[in-house]
């Protein structure tokens, strides 16, 4: 899957940096970054990692989708394998953005690939997001991290997502589709 060009990012930041009013200062306080780590992403000069991502959308008050996705058409084929990119520095993590929900539909939609080895924590996302996840091979523990559930292919689950949780591959070539949804 390749990862989404970082100009696209870049320009996505600086989009919604503005039109949130906001100056560089005032959002790297927001998402707790350094100002000069947010000045590098937003002229396309760095590499960030999903937790950064996260927590500029969560301090934009967007979903992460409208920072990494590119542009829209009318019929959207996204082969097996392609789409924009966000991996975890923390595990083996990589999600592929299928579709973004827009200002009247809040939903995002993830093809995500996992492997055994480590945990991929995500802190809360904005109060009343939903986590839906459908596992389509292999094996998950996923959900708040106090109610954590097992899934195999074919499980479905749906749990707060304004509330730290977790995704954990229990075998080998795990992947799900994951929807978020945004109130």
């Amino acid at each position: 899957m390749p990862a989404p060009p970082l100009a696209d990012i870049a320009a996505a930041l600086r989009r919604e940096r503005e039109r949130a009013g906001l100056s560089l200062a005032d959002l790297a306080r927001r998402a707790e970054l350094s100002e000069s780590t947010l000045a590098h992403l937003e002229t396309a000069d760095g590499n960030p990692d999903v937790s950064t991502l996260w927590a500029l959308a969560d301090a934009l008050g967007v979903p992460l989708a409208r920072l990494v996705e590119t542009q829209q058409h009318e019929v959207r084929v996204i082969p097996s394998g392609q789409g924009p990119r966000i991996r975890s520095e923390h595990a083996d993590f990589a999600g592929a953005l299928l579709s973004a929900g827009s200002a009247e539909v809040r939903r995002d939609l993830y093809l995500v690939r996992l492997e055994p080895g480590a945990v991929g924590r995500a802190e809360a996302h904005t109060p009343r997001s939903v986590e839906h996840v459908v596992v389509a091979a292999g094996r998950l523990r996923v959900g708040p991290e106090s109610e954590l559930v097992e899934l195999g292919p074919g499980d479905y689950a749906a749990f707060p997502a304004d509330t730290p949780h977790q995704y954990e591959s229990l075998a080998q070539g795990t992947f799900a589709v994951l929807m978020l949804e945004h109130p």
